[in-house]
């Protein structure tokens, strides 16, 4: 009888084991595949990931209206500290109808570490929580921070891997330039 009890519980929770993990490395199969880096003029790669407040933002609501500055950053990096600052300082001139940022976290803390550290640097722009780090492996990127500055009709016009300064007239001009052309109608 005491076998038979054993048995009762024993076989469902190999089951339940088999089946969580099943379903686990299955998944885990799927997102596991790098693409390469998008280069320039190629379509970017729509993803949708929570803000700091829980809303889901998707890279492909703003195509056809504003130029996107996608930056894909963590908090515990050294080299995002120090260009995060100049990010600021671009969203403060050109935040309005034709530009966005949206900075996409790894860190796998999610909202507990990119909150505290958004205050503590006077970072008002939109901030993304991918704590599973997929948006790596869906834009090749190979470090962090690495930015893709998206033209309005969604595709790839700029790719700086590493820290940039943002502050820079170089740079600021070409999101200008882009900020300049038409709206457009993007179909995907």
């Amino acid at each position: 009888m005491r076998n038979i009890l054993k048995a009762l519980f024993i076989i469902p929770a190999l089951i339940l084991v088999v089946v969580v993990l099943g379903g686990v490395f299955s998944g885990k199969e799927r997102s596991t595949k790098k693409h390469p880096r998008p280069t320039i003029g190629e379509p970017a790669r729509d993803f949708a990931y929570p803000d700091l407040n829980g809303k889901t933002v998707r890279l492909s609501d703003f195509f056809g209206k504003k130029v996107i500055f996608l930056n894909i950053w963590a908090t515990w990096c050294t080299s995002c500290r120090k260009e995060l600052p100049t990010v600021q300082k671009m969203y403060e001139k050109f935040k309005g109808d034709d530009f966005e940022v949206i900075a996409v976290s790894i860190d796998a803390l999610g909202k507990k570490a990119v909150e505290p550290f958004m205050r503590k640097y006077g970072l008002t722009f939109p901030a993304l929580l991918d704590i599973s780090g997929s948006i790596q492996l869906l834009y090749g990127t190979t470090g962090v921070p690495e930015t893709f500055i998206i033209d309005k009709s969604g595709k790839v016009a700029y790719v700086e891997i590493g820290a940039g300064d943002w502050t820079d007239p170089e740079k600021q001009s070409i999101i200008q330039s882009l900020m300049s052309e038409p709206d457009r109608e993007v179909t995907r």
